[in-house]
């Protein structure tokens, strides 16, 4: 159960991520993120009203709130380290962090893998950071590059760590995300204003007119990122950590895949082989789950 869930957020979250990133070739990136989270926020609102989840709300719904302040600003560091540097070195080295952060909670909470298990989320970690095509050569990146790298990759993993302990039930998650995208929106919304106040649009020439005709795919771009914090949050919570973490991370590999599917883009040869790694990790955790 909890690799197939993982699976599933790693799916999830690759698609997200890959929706996200043709946006923003037409939108300010916080433009995407506070439009795709209202629109998440908007469907978990029904939902929680729907199922009652608001009957859940309790202290536990601190870590959805820390989940949800944590996450824009974790974005806009990753989007702002993309923009100053190379892609090849910046993607694998954001995406540790969703490995580490929640490894390092499942030991500490006395989680102690096995020998089959290590031996594939070994694989599966470098899978992840071969996909993303690493630079072996070439200039230094510069160090605020790297700094804003290293704080995206914290927060990215803090965030997964977060929102798997803001519910232990299904209705109570329902609430989690929602409060989680409701302080999405109000962070992202804050700086979004902030952008416009420096004199930076927020919208391309053609104004919300693009807002309309892109909606069903911010629409899909928001829903998809809940659903793999949902997904992930289930796999955290019933089995181990360790595991749904490493399987979880497997988004990269997603992400490259559906660019070499839809635009067409050319694999490098590292890139190929780590997703054959992350491909044989992933089954190596399966098979021992």
């Amino acid at each position: 159960m909890t690799a197939a869930f993982a699976l599933a957020t790693s799916l999830l979250w690759g698609l997200a991520d890959f929706g996200g990133g043709l946006l923003t070739r037409r939108f300010h990136a916080l433009t995407v993120v506070v439009v795709s989270q209202t629109l998440a926020a908007l469907v978990l609102g029904g939902i929680v009203l729907t199922t009652g989840g608001w009957r859940e709300a309790g202290p536990q719904l601190w870590f959805a709130v820390a989940a949800g302040v944590v996450g824009p600003v974790s974005m806009l560091c990753f989007y702002r380290a993309l923009a100053l540097g190379p892609m090849g070195v910046v993607s694998p080295l954001g995406s540790l962090g969703t490995v580490l952060i929640p490894l390092g909670v499942g030991i500490l909470a006395g989680e102690r893998p096995g020998l089959l298990q290590a031996a594939g989320m070994a694989v599966a970690v470098v899978g992840v950071l071969l996909a993303g095509g690493p630079r072996l050569g070439g200039a230094s990146v510069a160090r605020q590059t790297i700094v804003l790298t290293l704080i995206s990759a914290l927060g990215f993993g803090a965030v997964m760590a977060l929102i798997a302990e803001a519910s232990t039930t299904v209705t109570g998650l329902f609430l989690a995300l929602f409060v989680q995208r409701v302080c999405n929106v109000m962070v992202g919304g804050t700086a979004l204003y902030a952008t416009v106040r420096r004199g930076t649009p927020a919208l391309p020439a053609e104004g919300f007119a693009a807002v309309r005709r892109t909606l069903p795919a911010l629409a899909f771009v928001g829903i998809a990122d809940v659903a793999a914090n949902g997904t992930y949050a289930v796999a955290a919570q019933h089995g181990p950590v360790t595991m749904a973490a490493v399987l979880a991370s497997l988004y990269l590999v997603v992400t490259a895949l559906a660019a070499l599917a839809v635009l067409k883009e050319r694999m490098r040869a590292v890139q190929t082989a780590g997703a054959s790694l992350a491909l044989v990790g992933s089954i190596l955790l399966a098979a021992h789950s």
